[in-house]
């Protein structure tokens, strides 16, 4: 008799773990608390998967011999604690998927830059004729991927959420950009348990596979000096390092290797600021890990565009610059956003707060802010930490406000930059949405 997976949660993740599941012979349920689109129930049908929408039947979901969890689904409420209490094991998509693909994996996590570092990796390794696909966060689903392509390399982009419910996954590379707070709703505000979650990534690799990691991020290298992995470790940073590392002088990324060394200049490369120098030294170790060329990664370095909504310059009006930074949802994308603006700043901000800690940004925000324009049902938290700092501070309940006010508050020369350092779902389907109506705001000035 097949084994039966149950299915939790009909996005992404969901519907690629359904195809996955039924190609791999599994007797396949899907339970979503939500409405299924009318798209993804014509896929379930076509693929024979049983599905139910707007809630849970509890006797067909203890009856699974394993579940696959959604990463949205958090793990305190009482579906997830029944069904662990019965015994059913519980993963992740990352975890169910990587058992059934032969190609070398790897994994990219961190709070900040790991989208631009996984877009910039897949670049690098395509642009060398790698047979590479991209997933994790990003794309089509990883689980449907390895059901209906065959790729030698995955590169995958792997939140915190993903990385609780794997048991076995073990990625050849692993990537930590940088821990700092984020998500601390999911993890009882308990920042050690966030960081515990992010190390994870690390915890099947073997001695022989690599862990290629942000020596700038004090957090990250207090965690690497408590954790009992012998996994082999490539540092990038700004430093020159002691043993084997990447680090950056004289725009140059210099790759230091078996006492040799590899120069690739970066005075061309696109994506502007300290933090993308950090991605792209990133991206780069992991090319020359899975033997791509040095004139290759140069070429590669230059033509490539970077990601929506990220610090995306997308127009000038009347000499005002306008930045669109959705993708900062957290405080640390923010603050990089605000250290790369070298002009006087509008600063856009709010939305869900997700246990933020502003005070890092004050300095950043004496120095450069003129005014805070508030996004979000509520602003409370924003005007009590800036309040004292900044001399405007207005709220807004849309973006169309929000851009007309900071239109008129900034003056020639100056910027006006959405970098919310929130979540966005209390007035946008998510940070995409909010960075498209924030652009579409600006052009209909």
């Amino acid at each position: 008799m097949s084994k039966k997976l149950v299915i939790l949660g009909g996005g992404e993740s969901g519907i690629g773990s359904a195809v996955l599941g039924v190609k791999q012979g599994y007797n396949v349920f899907l339970s979503d608390s939500g409405l299924l689109s009318q798209k993804v129930k014509k896929e379930l049908n076509h693929l024979g998967v049983r599905f139910e929408e707007r809630g849970h039947d509890m006797n067909s979901i203890l009856q699974a011999d394993l579940v696959m969890k959604s990463p949205g689904i958090p793990d305190h409420i009482d579906l997830i604690q029944k069904i662990r209490s019965s015994g059913i094991k519980i993963v992740s998509e990352i975890e169910f998927a990587s058992q059934y693909t032969k190609a070398t994996l790897v994994g990219i996590t961190g709070s900040n830059g790991k989208t631009t570092t996984t877009l910039l990796t897949h670049y690098l390794l395509e642009q060398s004729g790698i047979n590479v696909g991209i997933a994790g966060n990003i794309g089509y689903s990883f689980a449907r991927q390895v059901a209906e392509t065959n790729r030698d390399v995955y590169v995958l982009e792997i939140s915190s959420f993903q990385l609780d419910d794997i048991y076995s996954f073990q990625p050849e590379v692993a990537v930590i950009t940088n821990i700092t707070p984020d998500h601390l709703d999911r993890y009882e505000n308990s920042f050690s348990k966030y960081v515990a979650s992010k190390m994870r990534i690390i915890e099947n690799q073997s001695p022989n596979q690599f862990l290629v990691f942000n020596a700038e991020d004090p957090v990250l290298i207090d965690a690497l000096n408590k954790s009992k992995s012998e996994v082999k470790t490539i540092s990038f940073g700004f430093e020159k390092p002691k043993n084997d590392g990447v680090y950056s002088a004289d725009d140059q990324i210099i790759i230091q290797q078996d006492n040799s060394q590899t120069m690739i200049q970066t005075t061309q490369f696109q994506l502007q600021g300290r933090h993308n120098l950090l991605n792209a030294m990133a991206a780069v170790t992991v090319a020359r890990l899975l033997k791509v060329s040095k004139d290759s990664i140069r070429e590669s370095l230059m033509s490539f565009k970077g990601v929506p909504h990220r610090l995306e310059q997308f127009l000038k009006i009347q000499n005002v610059t306008y930045v669109n930074d959705s993708k900062a949802t957290n405080v640390n994308a923010a603050y990089y956003a605000l250290d790369s603006v070298k002009s006087q700043t509008v600063w856009i901000a709010g939305g869900v707060d997700k246990g933020n800690d502003y005070s890092q940004l004050l300095p950043l925000v004496r120095e450069k802010v003129k005014a805070i324009v508030c996004l979000g049902v509520d602003n409370k938290k924003l005007i009590e930490v800036f309040g004292p700092v900044v001399d405007v501070i207005v709220e807004t309940q849309s973006i169309n406000e929000a851009v007309k006010i900071a239109h008129k508050i900034a003056d020639k020369k100056e910027t006006v930059l959405l970098s919310p350092a929130c979540a966005s779902f209390d007035l946008f389907k998510n940070y995409e949405d909010r960075g498209d109506q924030f652009k579409q705001a600006v052009r209909n000035l």
